[in-house]
């Protein structure tokens, strides 16, 4: 029992990001039920997935972005995708936030790139609430420091593409559906209410 034990210790690479608030904090715009659901089954399913795949591969020892960015389409491609996307989602909420838009150079490129904070938001919610099926919608950057809006399907990132992400919306049916049953745009409006900036800030490198 005790060597079963330290064999599961050595081989287990990922673990759960602790959340940085209660599991009801973020009421009403996500109940304590969604985040019990999409964070404690969810995504505790995607991290156990994860540490029993990667064992014996290529992959072993390689960090999540690593993995994101290099594996092929499979099971460990999608299940490293989603955990790295929930951990970017969830980290990005609080109950509090201290401001509702950004400041500082993000504001400053957000309002060179898409014109206003307003038409921002505006955009990306539309490219969250119209992309098909499930999978997420992001604000990244690339190399010259430019913003792009992505879709993308499933557990997909834009580090794929080569561009560090810096902010998600989580448009699949679990995500929003004990909340706000099929009215994802409802939900999606709702979620900028929740939004740390000073987290989302600091993504941006």
């Amino acid at each position: 029992m005790i060597l079963t034990t330290l064999i599961t210790a050595t081989i287990m690479m990922f673990e759960m990001p602790t959340l940085p608030y209660a599991h009801n904090a973020l009421e009403p715009v996500i109940s304590q039920a969604t985040i019990d659901f999409h964070y404690g089954k969810h995504l505790q399913t995607y991290v156990n997935n994860l540490n029993n795949l990667v064992p014996g591969t290529e992959f072993e020892g390689k960090s999540l972005e690593e993995i994101v960015a290099t594996a092929p389409d499979g099971p460990v491609f999608n299940n490293a995708g989603q955990v790295l996307n929930h951990t970017f989602y969830f980290l990005q909420f609080s109950p509090t936030p201290k401001r509702h838009e950004p400041t500082g150079p993000l504001a400053e490129a957000i309002n060179r790139d898409f014109g206003s904070f307003e038409d921002f938001k505006k955009e990306f919610t539309a490219a969250a609430t119209g992309l098909f099926g499930s999978g997420w919608a992001w604000l990244s950057a690339d190399q010259q420091g430019k913003l792009h809006i992505t879709k993308e399907a499933n557990g997909s990132n834009p580090l794929r593409s080569g561009l560090p992400p810096l902010l998600t919306f989580d448009v699949w049916e679990h995500a929003y559906y004990l909340d706000y049953q099929n009215r994802r745009a409802d939900h999606l409006k709702a979620l900028w209410d929740i939004i740390d900036w000073e987290v989302v800030e600091k993504r941006l490198k």
